[in-house]
């Protein structure tokens, strides 16, 4: 199986293609130029594996949350691809892909959510590739950050480097470790996909949506 997978819901633009279990991966901090670099990035990628866009088996991408602009890229290069090649989507949330980058049992992941907030979600491993959501998706304050039972969680994203000291305190001993630097990126996205590849977990183009959870994206005067 043959997959294309994209992530710029960050600052970071990243691609990946699983290729059966090896996955080849780019990527660029982008800022905000993640539409002007991403196509070309995908060709070049593309040549270096010595693969063609037809003979992809399937795309996915980071559905978010993240950073809106960056959502709408991801999900529209994905669904403008998948529509002229007839592939199947699997969008694959954020909180999620940067779970999966940690190697641990259970996973509290925290992204940056701009305007004091942070995107929230806890998960169990279940297998290499698939999580059990503890806690679902959600955007709080860090303070109100859902609890997770027992002492064995590890931590990451950037709603813990940005708000270590709070997150810290706020789980106490619940917490073992909290890796900083962690974001969602490709390699993890195209982990995660496959299996729901291989599960006929899919969607059609028409149907890929991104994952906001926040519903306005930046505070009004007399909410400053």
């Amino acid at each position: 199986m043959k997959i294309l997978a994209l992530e710029t819901s960050t600052e970071y633009c990243s691609i990946a293609l699983c290729i059966s279990e090896q996955i080849y991966d780019k990527e660029i901090l982008a800022g905000n130029r993640h539409s002007e670099m991403i196509l070309s990035m995908i060709q070049e990628l593309l040549a270096e594996t010595g693969l063609t866009l037809h003979q992809l088996d399937g795309i996915a991408f980071g559905a978010g949350p993240g950073s809106f602009t960056g959502l709408r890229i991801a999900c529209g290069v994905a669904q403008g691809l998948a529509y002229a090649l007839d592939l199947p989507v699997v969008g694959i949330n954020t909180l999620e892909a940067a779970a999966q980058s940690i190697k641990a049992q259970k996973i509290i992941v925290a992204l940056d959510a701009r305007m004091g907030e942070i995107y929230h979600a806890a998960y169990d491993k279940v297998t290499d590739q698939s999580w059990q959501i503890i806690s679902p998706p959600t955007l709080c304050l860090p303070q109100h950050a859902p609890l997770c039972a027992g002492q064995d969680w590890q931590g990451c994203g950037s709603g813990f480097d940005l708000y270590y000291q709070l997150l810290s305190a706020h789980y106490n001993e619940h917490l073992q470790r909290i890796h900083c630097a962690v974001r969602p990126r490709a390699n993890e996205i195209a982990q995660l996909a496959r299996l729901q590849f291989c599960n006929g977990q899919t969607t059609d183009a028409a149907n890929a949506l991104p994952i906001y959870i926040r519903n306005k994206v930046a505070l009004k005067e007399n909410e400053r």
